[in-house]
């Protein structure tokens, strides 16, 4: 090929997303098989989200609202934010990408943790920025290690709390600890897509220190706890003059009209939302106990998913698992080797996911 690459598109490493289950059943002659890789809801959208998209397809000839106008106000009254802190992405992963476009490049760069979420570091570096990569402590975020390491170029730091892929976190008063030390010119975003399942008392959003700290902004996605991932509709909470900026390089009509409106009902379907919450709760008490009792390490989550520690390297767990017709997430490409990521299922799943475990390891 004749065209010429730069070097930081280049050296990039692709983000490789989870295997789609109709993909593995072809390639392996399989039937029913069970996808616990990507952290979806397995009681699958809200009906009433379900309605609400259907309603809009008599109407998908027509450019969706652009700026997202009235699900900004349902997320105004739901979070109690205004909505001019308010921005939309295709997935929360495209506000990251707007905020790397806005504020970083060659010479001005990012501090992130490593074995967190992998796009912090690709948006970066797909603008030519720096990235500095701090080791994690205990599997989570090192705040004090990425103080540290801001200097008078960085402009973005990145957490995520909880932590994908580790199911960690770091507690409120950490956070504001850090946000106190972080230079008001360089903006923190907080990556808070897994919040509503964490029921730690010491853990928080740091949505409130908005006000007190300007240079902050808080994601939140409707691909978990709402069960919308195929729609990818995503938010960012942030201080009006940021929200302005990333405007600016936003594409327009970014999120589309389906999105908006199951989103918008999602929002509404509290039962539905405290039903997952609560079966959540069961199972990743059920695994995570059930894997310990193997004699497993497991990282302890606060999550919707549990990072695995296997005597095998994750890739292989992950290969023999697939032909047990179950597709786990192997984390060799967040610096986890010998781990993979498990999404909690139904419990009938969750058992079977169990013995095959037992079988493909010899326990």
């Amino acid at each position: 090929m004749s065209i010429s690459v730069p070097p930081h598109i280049a050296d990039l490493h692709a983000y490789v997303p989870g295997k789609p289950v109709k993909e593995v059943e072809r390639e392996l002659g399989l039937t029913s098989t069970v996808k616990m890789a990507s952290n979806e809801n397995p009681l699958g959208p809200s009906p009433r989200a379900l309605e609400a998209a259907r309603r809009c397809l008599d109407d998908i000839h027509i450019y969706p609202e652009g700026s997202g106008f009235y699900l900004c106000k349902a997320l105004s009254a739901h979070f109690s934010v205004p909505e001019e802190q308010i921005i939309l992405g295709n997935g929360s992963v495209e506000i990251i990408e707007i905020a790397a476009k806005a504020l970083v490049g060659p010479g001005r760069n990012a501090v992130i943790s490593e074995g967190a979420f992998a796009m912090f570091s690709i948006a970066c570096k797909a603008m030519g920025a720096p990235v500095k990569e701090i080791p994690m402590r205990d599997r989570t975020h090192d705040l004090e290690a990425m103080e540290a390491a801001i200097d008078g170029d960085t402009r973005l730091v990145f957490v995520a709390n909880p932590n994908n892929p580790t199911g960690t976190y770091v507690p409120l008063r950490l956070v504001e600890r850090f946000l106190e030390r972080v230079p008001p010119d360089v903006l923190v975003i907080l990556d808070e897509a897994y919040k509503e399942f964490v029921e730690s008392p010491d853990y928080g959003s740091a949505q409130p220190l908005m006000e007190r700290f300007p240079n902050l902004m808080c994601l939140g996605t409707f691909s978990k706890l709402h069960g919308l991932a195929a729609l990818r509709i995503g938010y960012g909470f942030a201080q009006p003059e940021v929200i302005s900026f990333l405007h600016k390089v936003r594409s327009p009509f970014n999120t589309n009209s389906l999105a908006q409106m199951a989103a918008m009902a999602a929002l509404e379907d509290r039962e539905f939302a405290e039903r997952y919450i609560a079966l959540n709760r069961i199972e990743r008490e059920f695994i995570c106990r059930e894997l310990q009792g193997m004699g497993l390490r497991i990282t302890p989550t606060v999550t919707n998913f549990v990072l695995l520690d296997v005597p095998i390297s994750g890739k292989d767990f992950f290969e023999k698992l697939l032909r047990e017709g179950f597709i786990v997430r192997p984390m060799a490409g967040s610096g986890f080797p010998s781990s993979v990521r498990v999404t909690f299922h139904l419990r009938e799943y969750n058992e079977r996911f169990l013995e095959a475990t037992k079988k493909v390891l010899g326990l």
